[in-house]
């Protein structure tokens, strides 16, 4: 014998009264749900063309009269049979005692004290990729370095004509223009103490040894290293990668490599041209502001200021370049075939360069204080 077809259960009004009529069961719980949800202006509830009846219907009945009335409910509906009016005074009684739970507010501090960790949890995975992308960088550049074929010559040599030739002129004002102020600060305290005419050291010592490197490095983390981002980015959302992967063609060759390589040709020659001009800032204010010479300026320069702050100051522009270089093209691979991801990265890019060039400049500081150099 075939069993009975399901009957979806429903809220009529007949007569100013409300009439649940069908299978109030499980299976159609979401639909009851709003039904039982809408507002209605309840007397009294006629239970008489109730189908089936399970214990999530019965807490939607309950919900619809109150469980207070509910518990009322053989006086008011004596039609139904005794275990439904069991099932309804039993799930009316367990609502009338159970109280609604109560959102949980976590503390302040709990919610800075999270923040707090997600944003360190995320710095070290971006380490992580970072480390993991110079290994491949490096045993790429190792692949490559002693088979000349494979060498992207044009590509290098259009990228050191992008990076440096090209910020040569930005670099060299700026630069100047701080050795200038670098140059008005240190005649302006050395003053008191007469001696103006180390004035000649301050500005040399600082260009050699930190300003000429660092200046030159932050500019090329916000001109270039964003530049490396946006354009791998492009290439990845307009799927030109997954073109290079299909002919059989490495991305780190073509596109990691002769922009790595560029840089730490660039940032040097960079560094060199930043040195200069910041102590010729200097030299100019002293001649015009402090009466020391051209020829006397550069006479202390020989005399007084040792070779090895210039190498300390030289030594440290590859290892910036190659880490710009490097955060500029992983960014890049990381972003997503979406202008705003692209933006994201290319903001990041620079965050990222500009802090890892500060804090490798001061772990050098300390490093090379401690030797003596």
């Amino acid at each position: 014998m075939p069993e009975t077809a399901s009957r979806p259960g429903k809220l009529e009004r007949d007569a100013g009264r409300l009439r649940a009529t069908g299978d109030w069961t499980l299976p159609h719980h979401a639909r009851l749900r709003k039904v039982v949800g809408q507002k209605h202006d309840i007397h009294s509830l006629d239970l008489s063309g109730l189908g089936e009846l399970d214990t999530s219907g019965a807490v939607l009945l309950a919900e619809l009269m109150g469980p207070e009335h509910m518990l009322d409910v053989a006086s008011w509906a004596p039609d139904q049979p005794a275990e439904r009016h069991a099932l309804l005074v039993t799930v009316a009684s367990a609502m009338q005692h159970s109280s609604p739970p109560h959102p949980r507010v976590s503390p302040p501090v709990l919610i800075a004290l999270g923040e707090v960790g997600r944003s360190i949890e995320g710095l070290w995975r971006q380490q992580v990729q970072l480390l993991g992308f110079i290994g491949l960088t490096l045993s790429s550049l190792a692949a490559v370095l002693l088979k000349p074929w494979r060498w992207r010559v044009t590509a290098l040599v259009a990228h050191i004509q992008q990076i440096g030739l090209n910020a040569i002129p930005i670099v060299a004002l700026l630069t100047f223009l701080v050795g200038a102020v670098v140059a008005f600060l240190g005649a302006t305290v050395l003053q008191d103490f007469g001696a103006t005419i180390y004035t000649v050291n301050l500005v040399a010592y600082s260009f050699l040894r930190e300003f000429g490197v660092l200046l030159a490095a932050i500019l090329l983390a916000g001109r270039t290293a964003s530049a490396f981002t946006a354009q791998i980015g492009s290439m990845k959302a307009n799927e030109e990668l997954d073109a290079l992967r299909a002919q059989g063609l490495s991305p780190m060759e073509l596109l990691v490599l002769p922009r790595v390589m560029a840089m730490m040709v660039s940032l040097p020659i960079l560094t060199l041209v930043g040195m200069f001009s910041g102590m010729l800032g200097g030299a100019m204010v002293s001649a015009m502001a402090l009466d020391i010479s051209t020829t006397q300026f550069l006479t202390i320069l020989q005399r007084d200021i040792p070779l090895r702050h210039f190498l300390v100051g030289l030594g440290k522009a590859p290892l910036f370049a190659f880490v710009i270089a490097v955060i500029g093209c992983l960014e890049g691979f990381k972003a997503s075939a979406s202008a705003q991801s692209v933006g994201e990265h290319t903001t990041s890019s620079v965050v990222q360069s500009i802090f890892m060039v500060i804090l490798l400049d001061a772990l050098a500081a300390l490093f090379f204080m401690e030797m003596g150099w």
